[in-house]
């Protein structure tokens, strides 16, 4: 189940929204009608991060900066 509530209503509502939530709610938080935030419970959210996570690391895999790590410290120090 998924609701819609204004920003004021949530700030106002905060403590019965995060119930809904915690039920399995999802809560769409609006300003002037446009969406700008999504609550959803932190089991909800997991799979997302994980995604995320390898996404990021396929990314950069093979990317270096052309130098070690070391080096580029010790050029910043110096």
């Amino acid at each position: 189940m998924s609701s819609t509530v204004g920003a004021y209503d949530a700030k106002t509502h905060l403590p019965r929204l995060l119930d809904e939530v915690e039920q399995g709610a999802t809560v769409t938080i609006t300003q002037h009608g446009r969406p700008v935030a999504r609550l959803v419970g932190v089991r909800g959210a997991a799979p997302a991060s994980a995604d995320l996570k390898s996404a990021f690391a396929a990314a950069r895999a093979g990317h270096t900066l052309g130098v070690p790590a070391a080096e580029a410290v010790a050029e910043g120090r110096r």
